[in-house]
């Protein structure tokens, strides 16, 4: 035997034979799909790899039940699948994302790797048919958008807000801690009247929770799934009972919130859940801008910034300024937004491309919505554990900004008028001098417009941040 030989086998599809690698489970079609698309390097998320088995084994069960497939034969594919979606076999899933937009590729890969350890397990190689067998009642064009829902489904429900609400908790917990500590707020990143870092950090605990109110609004779009559609949704060549059955299979076998589509072609002419869901982790990510934004710039310093906060200490921040830290985490999730935002963009437009009774940008659409989700997962816990929970206030140095802002003039409106509090301002600001110095030299108090105490209580800052 040659060492070519030793390294290949020989494997046939409808087109003809294929060369395999003799170590491959997949067969024909996946090896074509690997040679026809060498683009990216990029290959399924391994979440989608577990929904595409997850669906592969509720099918085989439902099909045995309905007298579709051997009892023997389906129960093979289970076994083969439920290794599949432990993640035993992923070496076995080589196709590129970019590729057939239907995902028609990765749903062959998944019925050649199932059909070869199926055989194998029945100590029949070749007797399990990926097509014919597991891939019975069921097409790449309801396979593929359904694996894709249920990855998302779960990735959102299991990891995205849990870590949402666990970067919520602990924004909530220095919104408490900080309750008392007084700061200028700021509008146009000018001085504005008094708000407490509490009031701030409370803004960003809504943002976050929000998000999350964001994501359950979306589910039972992300949850409906048009398996049981087969080629082009009217369910061609599936059993009376089959979309129902292998949904609620699957929804039984993962926890998830699963439905069958109220409406099979919408569910496979187009991927508006999708694109909502997409369009929701663009919300979160400019929330989590927004706030990481605000901590570098309050954490700005420490002698030429705001310095209001003190962010972790993480690692050195230069490798030619010596003691330098920056804001690594905040950088960090900046960046996710980013990409989170790109991506969003990216899945508007695939999710467009929908012809007639098919969506035919679906692997993209999958990558970056998997994606997404699991940078922003990973980006909140990150930024909860080790940034937000060791966030400390410098407390004088932001009450010292309070009390020297202009803006807090704006009380004595009622006493002295707009226009007045203007002068007094312009006054402060060109003397260098405090809003209660220039008020009790230019005679208000002297004139009777308010009293001492009455200055006083206007002047109050931190009375300023409360109706």
């Amino acid at each position: 035997m040659s060492d070519d030989q030793r390294e290949y086998r020989i494997e046939h599809d409808s087109m003809g034979e294929v060369r395999v690698p003799a170590h491959a489970k997949w067969r024909a079609q996946t090896q074509r799909a690997v040679e026809n698309f060498p683009i990216s390097g990029q290959r399924l998320e391994r979440a989608h790899i577990e929904a595409l088995a997850r669906i592969k084994a509720a099918a085989a069960k439902v099909n045995a039940e309905l007298g579709v497939l051997d009892e023997g034969v389906a129960a093979a594919i289970q076994e083969a699948a439920a290794e599949v979606a432990e993640g035993r076999w992923d070496d076995h899933f080589p196709v590129d994302v970019f590729q057939t937009g239907s995902g028609t590729s990765s749903n062959m890969n998944t019925n050649e790797v199932l059909a070869t350890l199926a055989g194998e397990r029945l100590g029949r190689p070749g007797a399990v048919h990926p097509n014919d067998h597991v891939n019975a009642s069921q097409s790449s064009n309801d396979v593929f958008p359904s694996s894709i829902h249920i990855a998302a489904t779960a990735a959102v429900t299991r990891d995205l807000v849990p870590a949402l609400e666990h970067l919520a908790a602990a924004l909530g917990r220095k919104s408490a801690e900080f309750a008392e500590v007084v700061k200028s707020g700021r509008t146009h990143l000018m001085d504005a009247t008094p708000v407490t870092l509490g009031q701030e950090f409370a803004g960003y605990a809504a943002q976050v929770r929000y998000g999350v109110e964001r994501l359950h609004a979306s589910l039972p779009r992300l949850a409906e799934l048009p398996l049981g559609g087969t080629a082009v949704g009217t369910g061609i060549n599936t059993p009376p009972g089959f979309s129902a059955a292998v949904i609620a299979e699957v929804a039984a076998a993962t926890g998830l919130p699963l439905t069958e589509a109220r409406d099979h072609f919408e569910a496979q002419g187009a991927r508006d859940g999708l694109v909502e869901t997409s369009g929701q982790l663009r919300t979160i990510a400019v929330s989590l801008t927004k706030i990481s934004n605000d901590l570098r710039w309050m954490a700005s310093g420490p002698r030429t910034g705001l310095a209001e906060i003190n962010l972790p200490d993480l690692q050195p921040g230069s490798s030619i300024m010596p003691g330098k830290v920056n804001p690594v985490i905040p950088e960090a999730v900046l960046m996710v937004a980013a990409q989170v935002t790109g991506n969003d963009a990216t899945v508007a437009a695939a999710g467009a491309a929908g012809n007639f009774e098919l969506n035919v940008m679906l692997p993209v659409i999958a990558k970056n919505l998997l994606e997404s989700i699991r940078l922003l997962a990973n980006a909140a816990r990150l930024l909860a554990d080790r940034t937000v929970d060791g966030i400390t206030a410098n407390v004088e140095r932001a009450r010292e900004y309070a009390e020297s802002s202009p803006s807090v003039v704006t009380p004595l409106n009622k006493y002295i008028g707009y226009e007045e509090a203007a002068k007094v301002v312009k006054k402060s600001l060109a003397e260098r001098r405090t809003i209660r110095e220039v008020v009790i030299a230019s005679g208000y108090v002297e004139r009777g417009d308010l009293t001492l105490q009455q200055l006083d209580e206007a002047l109050d800052v931190l009375r300023m941040t409360r109706p």
